[in-house]
């Protein structure tokens, strides 16, 4: 897909960093833009900011790991522009630690968040997007972490590794399908976001955690050196414009994903690979 103007674009973490840069871009590029985020405020903020640049905005509060409510973002994107060009299920979270000290509550919070708000964007977009018969394109956001293993990060790792698979099994099946539709997987690695205060959009009913340690340390410090969201977004139209599927904004991360490659290769145990 390489027309952007008036096409429509949704994007889900759309109230803060990746998510917010993509929205940014899009309305940059002229597209009509519907945002997608649990954040309500946060996302009347951004739809405001947007909309007095000139942009043609629809903000839809969502909570993607309930599948009726991104069957609702579905409904009344289609109501409001009748096609989708560009999704982008982008919404994220994350806890960090050893991965035996994470509680069911951590895991269906972060899988709920990470990987089926993946699988319910999926769900309830693509159909839709078939019938349209035109050209569209499909960006999850993974992670580096969902190339390499990373102590520490156990419950993201695990749902970032899904989305990876997720998306290389949607691009092949669409393609083997003939359809115009493309795929792109995004797996950044240090983007200065609000990552590590993820715990802020933790519902009540999923109890009371300490609070991640992606939010202090080496780890912190990384995310506050990150790369800017905006360069980010830069990158992934522009691999959805050259149909690129892997968006790896890291190069310097590339040889820990090689690593991992050798020691599957030479049947070693595994590396240890620190992204902090």
């Amino acid at each position: 897909m390489d027309e952007f103007v008036n096409r429509v674009a949704v994007i889900t973490g759309a109230a803060s960093g990746i998510g917010r840069a993509l929205a940014e871009q899009c309305a940059q590029e002229q597209m009509q833009v519907v945002l997608a985020d649990v954040e309500v405020a946060v996302l009347e903020e951004v739809e405001d900011t947007l909309r007095a640049r000139g942009a043609t905005v629809l903000a839809v509060p969502t909570d993607v790991s309930n599948g009726e409510s991104v069957a609702n973002l579905a409904e009344q994107t289609f109501r409001q522009f009748g096609a989708v060009h560009l999704l982008c299920n982008n919404a994220g979270v994350a806890v960090g630690g050893p991965i035996w000290e994470a509680t069911v509550a951590d895991w269906e919070w972060v899988l709920g968040v990470n990987l089926w708000g993946v699988v319910h964007g999926i769900r309830s977009f693509v159909p839709l997007m078939l019938q349209q018969q035109e050209p569209a394109h499909i960006v999850n956001t993974a992670s580096i972490a969902g190339l390499v293993s990373t102590p520490g990060l156990g419950v993201y790792n695990v749902t970032k590794h899904g989305v990876v698979t997720l998306s290389e099994t949607l691009y092949l099946e669409l393609q083997a399908a003939g359809s115009p539709i493309g795929v792109s997987v995004l797996c950044p690695a240090w983007v200065k976001t609000r990552i590590g205060e993820s715990e802020r959009n933790r519902p009540g009913e999923k109890g009371q955690f300490a609070p991640s340690r992606l939010g202090r340390g080496g780890m912190a410090n990384a995310i506050a050196n990150g790369l800017a969201p905006a360069d980010v977004a830069m990158q992934v139209l522009d691999a959805v414009r050259t149909q690129r599927f892997y968006v790896l904004t890291h190069p310097d991360f590339l040889p820990l994903v090689e690593q991992r490659h050798e020691d599957i290769h030479q049947g070693r145990n595994p590396t240890v690979a620190g992204l902090a």
